[in-house]
């Protein structure tokens, strides 16, 4: 393969930022153009459902300072031409490349009704005059990390708060039974009220309606109910989409050795856990995978490295700090292997046959750190 002399990144938050400073850290002195839908230069997304929402705007990432003429903030992407290596933008213009980075991410599902989403500053914002208009009671749907870290910046501001959630405990899937069960109690020891195990049909008039029948009063709702990748506009392009762009191990398009995806956008056989198909949503992921595409389109398929990284994420609820390393949902055991759920302070290990895949750990980072490394070792 060529080396690239004209690159297009499609997405200027996270990762489409660290593949452009990769690109530079690689010595590529090309053309560079950065495609962004957004006004802002590219900031951190977690602070938008906690610092942010108590008054704190100090987001902007490091670098984004630097990203020169190149950057074409508020201009979004609708088309690819993947054979004549053309980006159409939602003007009409068009922008060529040899090599193409997709780093176009997710966007919340809305479910109306008046229902907020949070993803953008502009959502942070909004949702903080909300908060400060002093909304008696905040209904929060989906018990995910952003949906509770909003639960909890809510009660922290002094609002009535019910959080509902369809599982039988907010992100049981991604923690696993015993983490899941005392995340529940933390919110309700924490002055949350939770509604589980039954579905939202509607918001209306200033009300939620539930599957069972109930119905929820509410001053002000806001919906984490997960997102969906940016890929309508690739669709068409020939590139191989499913929940995300199918990409190999080295993160090139499935079939291509010109394009590359990152971030929430891409699909991949992760090697650690035997080629598992996996699409990974955090910020760990975003800001390491963003700088591996970019060197590996530099490389090329032949020299690349395949993305190897372990996955991990972070959230503080109620002022606990909950992390998880690796993949917990493919474990078919768990055990707490260090301190106690009653304590506030303990880890779990996943194991999938034996063999270790993912880690929880309840304000212990220590912990945490070591089964990430078991994890890799593992493997």
């Amino acid at each position: 393969m060529t080396t690239p002399k004209k690159i297009t990144v499609v997405g200027a938050s996270l990762a489409g930022l660290r593949a452009v400073q990769s690109l530079r850290r690689e010595g590529f002195d090309g053309e560079i153009t950065l495609v962004g839908a957004e006004t802002h230069l590219p900031y951190n997304r977690p602070p938008l459902s906690k610092a942010m929402l108590r008054g704190d705007d100090d987001i902007q990432l490091p670098g984004a300072e630097e990203l020169g003429d190149g950057w074409l903030p508020g201009r979004r992407a609708t088309a690819l031409d993947a054979a004549r290596r053309t980006v159409t933008l939602d003007d009409g213009a068009e922008v060529a490349h040899d090599g193409l980075v997709i780093a176009t991410g997710a966007r919340p599902r809305a479910i109306g009704g008046g229902a907020r989403t949070l993803r953008t500053v502009e959502d942070a914002l909004e949702l903080r005059r909300e908060l400060e208009a002093g909304h008696e009671h905040v209904v929060v749907i989906g018990g995910g990390f952003i949906g509770g870290e909003v639960a909890s910046t809510a009660r922290e501001l002094g609002h009535k708060v019910t959080l509902i959630d369809s599982g039988s405990h907010p992100m049981r899937d991604g923690l696993g039974e015993v983490a899941a069960s005392w995340l529940a109690g933390l919110h309700e020891r924490s002055g949350v009220e939770l509604i589980t195990g039954t579905r939202v049909t509607a918001v209306e008039d200033g009300r939620v309606v539930l599957s069972d029948g109930r119905t929820v009063a509410a001053g002000l709702v806001v919906a984490g109910v997960g997102v969906t990748p940016n890929t309508e506009w690739l669709e068409g392009s020939g590139l191989l989409l499913d929940d995300g762009v199918v990409c190999d191990q080295a993160l090139f398009a499935s079939g291509r050795a010109d394009i590359v995806a990152a971030g929430d956008v891409a699909r991949w056989p992760h090697p650690l856990y035997g080629g598992a198909s996996v699409r990974v949503e955090h910020w760990s992921n975003a800001n390491d995978q963003g700088a591996v595409a970019a060197r590996n389109l530099l490389a090329g398929p032949e020299r690349a490295t395949p993305y190897r990284d372990v996955p991990n994420f972070a959230t503080s609820v109620h002022g606990s700090r909950i992390q998880t390393a690796g993949l917990p949902h493919l474990a078919d055991t768990a055990e707490v292997v260090a301190g106690a759920p009653q304590d506030d302070k303990f880890a779990v290990a996943f194991s999938r046959d034996g063999a270790l895949v993912g880690a929880v750990a309840v304000n212990s980072p220590k912990d945490l750190i070591k089964l990430k490394k078991a994890i890799y070792e593992a493997s």
